[in-house]
């Protein structure tokens, strides 16, 4: 019979569950029971009053895979999709809850944390974290905002910028903020050469509220995206600059190479592609569920497992704090509203020059779907990110200004000269 662990890995496992102080933290004042189910396995874990108990009834809910597949989870560094259960519910056939989905995506930190210390007992991989990497000092950042309208209505937009030479204009992920860009922004490898400019979309961060929003009303589309973008290129009076997104924030670069090739200056798509099904999710905004703790759960896993703890951390926190349904508002145009499959090859890349590139381990944008994009875009180039997830810039940005550098190499190599 196939396993997935043995008596002494469960052994293990259990003992660093009641050991660990995180876990401890997202367990309080909660009671629940739930199993992770490898063909005739099936590890409990009781959870009462924030404590680890010894469970005494059925599970709420069960998480079911092949063993075969749990094997593949648990080891040091899963191949992609296999960092993260909810990758596994997306890309590896047979993998599904059984029980109470509500109960699962209410307590997905503490399935999260389980299964990380799982996969520590089973691989026999160091439980002690890489140490932190050097703070990177944001004391060079000139904030500001600048006033766009929007529907005709006025907006202030909050920005920063750092460094000197060739525009290139930064856009966040869906829910998120021009944070995610800080340590980035502080790589003087990148701010030598070029003007790095992060900005707040309406209603994220610290930009206004779009006027006549009722709360939990928003609902970002790709016409509002694209003129909410030209509109700030235009306040901030950038000529020609390059824009770089990921996720959404690269879907929107490759309408803007269609919809406005005279304004940009070529676009860096990151984790994109000409559409991207099967992400938008009723539990962001239910009434029963805890979003700032569930909004963050769903995308932790789509970073990659080499990433640095300290960096992922920072992506959770980050996602923790967004408004009331602005997430789910943002996967409306990255999950629906947004589908390029009939223009994104009329792309002129004489005119905009178009860089793809994507995360090893993206499993919502996979790989193969941006390169399968890229390749309807005569002159588009695209290449894989290996060690890396969905939040390139954010999950490892050191790793990420290399492939950065490569970009902008090569559309320095590629934009029209003078009158072209």
């Amino acid at each position: 019979m196939s396993t997935a662990w043995n008596d002494a890995d469960l052994e293990r496992w259990m003992d660093a569950c009641r050991e660990d102080r995180e876990l401890s933290a997202l367990a309080t004042a909660t009671t629940v029971t739930f199993g992770i189910r490898a063909g005739e396995q099936n590890a409990l874990f009781g959870f009462s009053s924030g404590q680890l108990v010894e469970p005494t009834g059925a599970a709420d809910f069960e998480l079911v895979a092949a063993p075969a597949d749990w094997s593949r989870f648990f080891q040091a560094v899963p191949p992609p999709a296999y960092q993260n259960f909810f990758g596994m519910l997306m890309r590896v056939p047979g993998a599904h809850v059984e029980g109470s989905e509500l109960a699962m995506v209410q307590h997905a930190h503490l399935v999260r944390r389980v299964l990380e210390l799982g996969r520590t007992a089973i691989s026999g991989r160091p439980a002690t974290p890489a140490a932190a990497p050097p703070v990177r000092s944001k004391a060079d950042l000139e904030p500001g905002y600048v006033r766009i309208s929007v529907r005709g209505e006025p907006v202030e937009i909050f920005y920063e910028a750092a460094g000197a030479g060739q525009d290139v204009l930064l856009l966040h992920t869906a829910g998120a903020d021009s944070r995610q860009y800080h340590d980035l922004m502080a790589d003087t490898s990148l701010t030598s050469r070029c003007r790095l400019i992060a900005f707040d979309l309406p209603g994220h961060g610290r930009s206004d509220l779009l006027p006549g929003v009722p709360p939990g009303g928003y609902s970002l589309t790709t016409d509002q995206y694209a003129t909410t973008v030209l509109a700030v290129i235009d306040a901030l009076g950038l000529t020609a600059p390059i824009v770089s997104g990921s996720s959404m924030g690269g879907e929107i670069c490759l309408e803007l190479a269609h919809r406005a090739p005279d304004v940009v200056g070529g676009v860096i798509a990151c984790e994109a592609s000409d559409r991207v099904p099967g992400r938008k999710v009723s539990w962001a905004k239910h009434p029963l569920v805890n979003e700032s703790v569930f909004v963050p759960e769903w995308v932790y896993g789509l970073m990659a497992p080499q990433s640095p703890e300290h960096y992922r951390r920072k992506v959770w926190w980050g996602y923790s704090q967004g408004g009331f349904g602005t997430f789910a508002g943002d996967i409306d145009f990255y999950s629906g509203d947004w589908d390029g499959r009939d223009r994104v090859g009329e792309i002129d890349t004489a005119r905009c020059p178009v860089v793809m590139m994507t995360g090893e381990y993206d499993y919502s944008c996979t790989p193969e779907m941006s390169e399968a994009t890229a390749r309807k875009i005569s002159g588009a180039v695209f290449w894989t990110m290996p060690d890396l997830g969905h939040f390139p810039m954010a999950e490892n940005p050191p790793l990420f200004a290399d492939h950065f550098a490569k970009a902008l190499d090569h559309l320095g190599r590629a934009a029209p000269g003078p009158g072209e």
